[in-house]
């Protein structure tokens, strides 16, 4: 005989159901965040504090702008380990145009976007008509774009950023709301909106679930993952603007080692890193997982290559709990 569902698992199965199906959620990502939350809660007293939520949010936003640009790669079965380089390039750039040339702020944002979508364009060009694996191609464009803004910038730092620039940073529009946390929500609503709702989103999707059934219906696979690339490049380079406002200034070694966090974000938030699954939603409930747990670990004062072997460690974890379930899902 078959047992009665208790009434704790039925209530569980019906708001797992409702988030990954109405917001495309997964549950345990959510009460991981919250198990983190109470943790940090218990372990510092400062964390609780507004200042220390606007800190989380505001650190949140490049991390999970990043994170929204893996989400759309690694849900088609790519790899971008470039972002990093990227954002540290686009930083670079935007700096150099608006403090070198001295041009107006607009082309400083324009330089930041067009230099991380430059790159991603030329990740996708690489892949799609060279065949080179994204593995190669990423990890070279990581090298080649770190190089390329410590040309830039002549080794330094480049200080100076017109206010208009530094607004998009440290600006506040609403109280306790930065500006780049409301940047970061707008881009996060619309790249939700295509991955879940529209035909580029189900594109791939499908080109993630199986590539070979997606040639067959007729979906241009090259060109979608051209278009991907680059979109995963014109996130890199929104982060980097936000960085750079942030900070003030055009920093070359800025982003080492995001691309690891961002890729940890989204695969927390339930995106498959073998492809066919992701979650806009769910990169944004990641890339707070790993706010918190930075901010936390920085209000203990642990020194920064214990957090990065932390990140490493939830990484791993992450990966092992999403394939657990596929293969407990694919029981009889």
């Amino acid at each position: 005989m078959r047992s009665e569902m208790t009434a704790p698992a039925r209530t569980w199965r019906r708001l797992q159901f409702f988030f990954e199906t109405k917001l495309h959620v997964r549950m345990e990502s959510l009460v991981v965040l919250l198990i983190f939350c109470a943790v940090m809660t218990w372990l510092s007293p400062f964390f609780l504090s507004r200042s220390n939520f606007a800190n989380i949010l505001l650190a949140t936003s490049t991390i999970g702008v990043l994170a929204i640009g893996a989400t759309m790669i690694i849900a088609s079965a790519g790899l971008d380990l470039s972002l990093g380089s990227m954002l540290g390039l686009a930083g670079v750039v935007g700096a150099a145009v608006a403090v070198k040339l001295e041009l107006p702020s607009i082309f400083a944002v324009l330089g930041c976007l067009g230099a991380g979508a430059l790159a991603g364009f030329v990740n996708g060009i690489l892949i799609t008509r060279l065949r080179i694996p994204a593995f190669i191609v990423t990890l070279g464009m990581l090298g080649i774009a770190r190089g390329l803004a410590l040309i830039i910038a002549d080794g330094k730092v480049i200080y100076g950023l017109p206010d208009a620039v530094v607004y998009l940073g440290q600006g506040r529009p609403l109280p306790d709301l930065p500006m780049p946390v409301i940047i970061f929500i707008a881009v996060a609503v619309v790249a939700h909106y295509i991955l879940a709702y529209t035909r580029f989103g189900k594109h791939t999707l499908a080109i993630g679930d199986n590539e070979g059934a997606a040639r067959a219906t007729g979906i241009p696979v090259e060109r979608m993952r051209l278009y991907l690339y680059t979109i995963s490049g014109l996130c890199a380079g929104l982060a980097g603007m936000l960085f750079m406002a942030r900070v003030n200034s055009g920093d070359p070694t800025a982003g080492i080692g995001y691309e690891l966090t961002a890729i940890t974000a989204a695969i927390i938030g339930g995106t498959n890193l073998f492809g066919g699954r992701g979650s806009i939603l769910g990169a944004i409930v990641g890339a707070l997982i790993m706010g918190v747990l930075q901010n936390g670990l920085n209000l203990m004062a642990v020194q920064s290559y214990y957090q990065q072997m932390a990140i490493g460690a939830v990484l791993i974890l992450a990966v092992y709990i999403d394939q657990f379930q596929v293969q407990r899902g694919r029981k009889p």
